[in-house]
């Protein structure tokens, strides 16, 4: 089994890969600002408790999150694969996935970080903003903060998995085929020395 996180900041282009990379290798998508909502919509316990944490405009805590992705690698135990998408995006974050994946024989196989530099971001991410409709997509002190927020609290998870020597940097400007093709050499790299 492989599992990826893929890392990148604000408009590096993790949406656009993931999808691909899904239908390449049949991995689960385990975003998780997608498992929030379908944990809250569900109802079931943890998605009300943080639907109340939210509603109080509290960051829902680790062990919640956890425990949602614990609940995601418990319904998909005959997956090829998962990309951790959104997360970890702390240091602590990244020890517990560690500690629940050990719990299930598992562990990160490699982190894929897409790097772009910080005015190509901008320049993606105004001209999203002109097709989503998403307001923090629109301005660019929002979207300064964004890629400094990502710069200055996920960077650690970097070097977390760079001491693990998992860590995969892709350039991330290019075709969208050129950094697919690129991101697919290092999971084949890893999962061919995996057998």
């Amino acid at each position: 089994m492989i599992n990826l996180v893929l890392f990148g900041p604000p408009g590096a282009g993790k949406g656009t890969q993931s999808e691909k990379l899904i239908q390449q290798y049949q991995f689960v998508h385990l975003s998780t600002g997608d498992i929030l909502r379908s944990e809250i919509k569900a109802g079931t316990e943890l998605g009300l408790k943080a639907a109340k944490l939210m509603d109080q405009g509290i960051l829902v805590p680790d062990e919640v999150v956890i425990g949602m992705i614990e609940n995601k690698l418990k319904a998909h135990r005959d997956a090829k694969g998962f990309i951790f998408d959104g997360f970890p995006r702390t240091v602590k974050q990244a020890e517990a996935l560690d500690e629940l994946l050990s719990q299930y024989g598992e562990k990160i196989s490699l982190m894929v970080a897409l790097e772009v530099p910080d005015d190509v971001l901008l320049a993606r991410l105004l001209e999203r903003g002109k097709s989503s409709g998403r307001p923090d997509d629109q301005n660019e002190d929002l979207i300064a903060k964004r890629i400094e927020e990502y710069n200055n609290k996920t960077a650690p998870v970097a070097d977390f998995y760079k001491q693990q020597g998992k860590l995969h940097p892709i350039h991330g400007v290019g075709s969208i085929e050129e950094i697919f093709n690129n991101i697919c050499a290092e999971i084949d790299g890893v999962s061919g020395s995996a057998n």
